[in-house]
């Protein structure tokens, strides 16, 4: 007798046992799929992959999927029918369950806690969906060919790997031993248009009189520093940025995981590399960053500074590479300098603090910090200047500023900006290079968010992906 498939609590498997938000029909219909999706794999000719007609092979897949559900005695409906092919079709030539994920390109981010909970952001806001996989390995199995087109492995020998996907996405895994509630996979998407300076300006993240200060400092080879935390912007800005310098010049970009697009042609692109399964062959941010310097760079680029690559960086900034840009994880700009001073401890030289001190006053002139709001907002907090070093500590002068005043009623962060009056020192430097400011960009006063102004803003499908 035919077994109906329908929308109903599975009375093998009690609903306390999966979370609330598990709808029991997904749950069985992804079993149903796995189940199937071993069959196939096992009937299929596997020589035939490699010929490239996918066309056939979706075909004979769903040849497949029809006979097996009718062999076993299932009956489900024409939409849930078509919905198994597809899915079948995207576990044989895709990521399963994520792939409708990864063709919506206003998520920026794909979330996988365990293979009953997944979540999303879109337009800076966390979203549960109602994706689920069938059970814990096929989850482990999907991670696995993901890592495995990389060239990678995941096992519990190697139970992690951090790595890009050839769209440029970042992505995470780590399993069991070192996941407890099983695999775990996160996936940071960029899009391949990132936003650029006006879309930053619709969007309120930054204002006019910023971007122009921050333009004129890049022309003017000012070190620059940007800060926040994990997803606020900080490459976005650092895309954006980039666009400011001038095309004659030679780039070097250095990154753990590249993630940076730059629209800069004279420029090299450089990747770590992790160590091999016997633990050799790895190359650090700091052997590319000592690399770099005999590639005659005008300018280097650090993804992000995390370790005793700072040392080099800060060395190449302080002997004939002004101007180059990097960014690190701080919730402040004050942080921000601590975190650089205890980088440079990293390194093992026994260093007095007020040489360190005195290195990162010389070759940072500016950190720009960041921070991701509540509600999604991503935010300029604050532009401040490095004014030197009095009684060994830090001169820090702010410029521009974001103040956060209220939260809407859909709980989003709405602010002003500012300007504090302060007229920073490198005015001067930036004046010699031929860029002239207007004095009253510097002026203390309130700057309305443009993006308040003008109404709540989205980005469009083209940036969204690449927001963050």
């Amino acid at each position: 007798m035919a077994m109906l498939l329908e929308r109903r609590k599975d009375p093998a498997r009690p609903a306390a046992t999966l979370p609330p938000h598990v709808d029991s029909f997904e749950k069985r219909f992804q079993e149903l799929k796995a189940s199937i999706h071993q069959e196939l794999v096992e009937s299929l000719d596997l020589s035939k992959l490699a010929v490239g007609d996918q066309k056939n092979l979706e075909n004979h897949v769903r040849r497949v999927a029809d006979h097996v559900c009718k062999k076993r005695g299932e009956v489900l409906s024409q939409v849930d029918r078509e919905r198994l092919q597809a899915g079948l079709i995207d576990e044989m030539f895709g990521l399963g369950p994520l792939e409708p994920l990864l063709a919506d390109p206003t998520i920026t981010d794909i979330l996988v806690n365990d293979a009953h909970t997944v979540y999303i952001e879109r337009r800076g806001r966390l979203e549960l969906t109602n994706i689920v996989f069938a059970d814990d390995a096929h989850l482990l199995r999907i991670i696995q060919r993901i890592v495995g087109r990389l060239g990678r492995r995941i096992d519990e020998v190697s139970p992690l790997v951090d790595a890009r996907l050839p769209d440029g996405s970042r992505v995470n895994a780590i399993i069991p031993p070192l996941a407890l509630d099983g695999p775990s996979i996160s996936i940071r998407r960029f899009g391949s248009s990132p936003l650029q300076v006006p879309d930053l300006l619709s969007l309120g993240s930054v204002v006019p009189e910023m971007t122009e200060f921050l333009a004129a400092a890049i022309e003017a080879r000012v070190g620059i520093l940007i800060s926040g935390g994990t997803g606020a912007g900080k490459t976005t800005l650092l895309n954006a940025l980039s666009a400011y310098i001038p095309a004659e010049e030679r780039l070097v970009t250095i990154e753990d995981s590249a993630e940076l697009i730059l629209k800069h042609r004279h420029r090299v692109r450089l990747e770590t590399r992790p160590p091999n399964s016997e633990g050799t062959g790895e190359v650090t941010q700091r052997d590319l960053v000592r690399n770099a310097l005999r590639m005659r760079p005008d300018r280097i680029i650090v993804g992000e500074v995390r370790g005793p690559e700072v040392w080099d960086m800060l060395q190449a900034m302080n002997t004939g590479h002004e101007g180059s840009l990097t960014t690190v994880h701080a919730n402040s700009a004050a942080d921000a300098l601590s975190r650089l001073e205890m980088m440079v401890a990293m390194t093992g030289f026994n260093l007095p603090i007020h040489v360190v001190r005195q290195y990162i006053a010389s070759g940072i002139k500016l950190i720009v910090q960041l921070a991701r709001l509540r509600g999604g907002p991503r935010k300029v907090m604050q532009i401040s200047e490095i004014a030197g070093i009095e009684n060994g500590e830090f001169v820090l002068k702010e410029i521009f500023g974001f103040e956060q005043l209220n939260v809407t009623d859909d709980k989003r962060a709405v602010g002003e900006f500012y300007a504090t009056g302060y007229r920073p020192l490198i005015l001067g430097r930036i004046r010699s290079m031929g860029v002239s400011l207007p004095s009253a960009m510097f002026d203390e006063r309130r700057i309305p968010d443009p993006s308040e102004a003008a109404g709540p803003s989205q980005p469009g499908p083209a940036t969204a992906a690449a927001a963050g």
